[in-house]
Parts: structure tokens; C-alpha cells; sequence
């Protein structure tokens, strides 16, 4: 539904993209992830037919974004960055206004004007001035202008940037209500949101894609290292004693101690699950364990990881908190 082939975007002497090829399949949830200046809004941008690539080519539904751009925006609802509105306008005036550009019918306006404030809870605010809303509801009317006229590809940057938290998980469940009736590429600096709500992610750093994959596949990425975390009833000396002499053991990490407990990270020399071997030495000892558990690995670690690699991104990424 949505793919791009070898795209390359230059900006005078700057790659904002790079040789940049994927294809999403229709129907899928695609969180695009990357830290400040990677090129998300570059990419997005040239999917919408906003600027040209330098080099490479895109399409929409098969469509051709450059040599058939009027077919291939057809198929696109976007919401930009920063959900640019018209704020004399009342909510539904501004509806109205965008289905007139897209073409669409009087009776067709009506009638998607009223599902879309419904599906995105803008009934209570419908006739209000644009301007007068909250940020929250703002966002709001870009996704109801963005679903209008029911395209089945929805390009999303940041849907929910300055949004609570109460205003977000709202926003989360109606993106993943259109999974499988719409093909979805968002982007998102929260990736807590993006694990919860894609099926896929993809991860730019420098202009390239370094890492696609299902959230699950790119935490078990991180998770390969098989650490295990453990509290036991023992001072640091013993605990590293007890489990450090294990030939499988690389590295014991004290990271607390409280009332006689102690807990620890410990690394093992390959990926092997080493939670029986600690257990063993520790019962074998007569230390008594409260707890013990392979380290859960998340989005956020991997992307620091894979982002970490490509020059100017890492400290970037970390400082902003992931993507932009």
C-alpha cells in the first residue's frame, strides 16, 4: 500500500534522507521512529507529495507520488506536524471546507462530518471556534479532517504531541480501532505509545532505515544478552561470591541494598538462560531469593541502541527523548 524505493532527499550539501526503501502492507499499524533530524518528516512529507525526492521513487495504492500525484494523494489522509487549522472557523465550517477541497458530494459531507466528530469525540464542540479549543481537541479536528473523506492510507506525524496522558491513551485507542481499515505510518516521540499501538516499527537514524520489525522481534533484540535480575538475602561480597565464580556468569551487578536484601544485575558470557545455575548456587549456600527474572528489555533500549551506532544521532536522540 505504501512503499518507497531507494529514496534520497538532499538539502544543499545535507542528506536528510539516504537511500531510504520499505513497503508497508495495507492494513498495518507502522510506527516510524528516529531522533531530531533523522528524516521522518522528510520521508512523510515526500509521501504526501509535499516535496519531491532528489532521487528514488514512491507510490500510494500503486500510484506513482510524482508522475501520478493527484491519485496518490487521493488515497492519503495526513495530519502534519503541529495540526495547521483555520481558527476562525467552527469545527464543522472547517470540515466542510476540507471535504469541498477533496471533491466530496453535500449529503457525503454530512454524513462523514457527523461519524468523524463522533469517532473522535468533537460532538461537544462541534460548533465551537477552532480557536477557542483545547490543544487536545485540536488535534482532534486534524484526525477527523484526516479520516474525512475515508482514505485507506493515514500518515500521521506526532498525533499526539502536548497531549495528557488522560488525552493520549483516547487518541491511542482510536488509531488502533482503524487497524486492518486503514494503513497507518505515524510517527511519535512517546514510544511507550508506539509499542502499544503498532505492528510494526521501523527506525531511521541519519536518513537510513537501521531497524524494521515488530515491536516484540526489536525487544527480544535487546533481550539477547539473557540478563537476569535477582534479590537475595545476602551482602554484596556473598552475593558476588556465591554466583560471580560461575563459568557462565560474565558480570555481577549491586544495584541496591535494603534491610539485608541485596539486588543485583548479573550477565551472563553468551545468551544462555542462566536463572537455574544462580538459583542452584545461591540454594546451595542457603541463600534465601526473593526474586528472580530475565531483565525485560523495551522500544526505548533498543532504539538507543540502534540509534546509538550512527554518528551526530545517539547524544540527539537521548537529549529530545527519541524522535522528531
Amino acid at each position: 500500500m505504501i512503499s518507497a524505493k531507494r529514496l534520497v532527499k538532499w538539502y544543499g550539501p545535507t542528506a536528510a534522507v539516504s537511500d531510504l526503501t520499505f513497503d508497508i502492507e495495507p492494513g498495518q499499524i507502522v510506527g516510524f521512529l528516529g531522533p531530531n533530524g533523522a528524516g521522518k518528516s522528510t520521508t512523510m512529507r515526500i509521501l504526501t507529495g509535499y516535496l519531491p525526492p532528489t532521487s528514488g521513487s514512491a507510490s500510494i495504492g500503486g500510484h506513482d507520488v510524482l508522475d501520478d500525484s493527484r491519485a496518490a494523494r487521493a488515497q492519503i489522509g495526513y495530519l502534519p506536524e503541529g495540526t495547521p487549522l483555520y481558527g476562525e472557523m467552527r469545527v464543522t465550517e472547517y470540515l466542510d471546507y476540507r471535504g469541498r477541497l477533496l471533491k466530496m458530494p453535500r449529503a457525503e459531507r454530512r454524513r462523514r462530518i457527523d461519524e468523524v466528530c463522533g469517532r473522535c469525540g468533537l460532538e461537544p464542540v462541534r460548533r465551537r471556534a477552532i480557536s477557542n479549543l483545547s490543544r487536545g481537541n485540536k488535534q482532534r479536528v486534524g484526525l477527523a479532517q484526516a479520516l474525512l473523506h475515508e482514505p485507506p492510507v493515514l500518515i500521521l506525524d506526532e498525533p499526539t504531541a502536548g497531549l495528557d496522558p488522560k488525552q493520549i491513551t483516547a487518541v491511542r485507542g482510536l488509531i488502533a480501532e482503524l487497524r486492518g481499515r486503514h494503513t497507518v505510518l505515524l510517527s511519535s516521540h512517546i514510544l511507550p505509545e508506539v509499542e502499544k499501538t503498532a505492528d510494526r516499527v521501523m527506525i531511521i537514524a541519519g536518513g537510513r532505515l537501521v531497524a524494521d520489525g515488530s515491536p516484540d522481534e526489536l525487544r527480544r533484540r535487546v533481550a539477547a544478552g539473557g540478563r537476569v535480575l535477582i534479590e537475595a538475602k545476602a551482602g554484596a561480597a556473598a552475593l558476588r561470591e556465591a554466583v560471580g565464580g560461575l563459568d557462565a556468569v560474565a558480570r555481577v551487578e549491586v544495584s541496591a541494598q535494603d534491610d539485608g536484601w541485596t539486588r543485583a544485575t548479573i550477565t551472563p558470557k553468551d545468551d544462555a538462560d542462566i536463572r537455574e545455575a544462580i538459583g542452584g548456587a545461591l540454594l546451595a549456600r542457603g541463600v534465601a531469593l526473593r526474586e528472580i527474572r530475565l531483565e525485560s528489555a523495551s522500544l526505548e533500549q533498543f532504539f538507543v541502541q540502534v540509534t546509538d551506532s550512527v554518528p551526530g544521532q545517539a547524544s540527539e536522540a537521548v537529549a529530545q527523548g527519541g524522535a522528531a
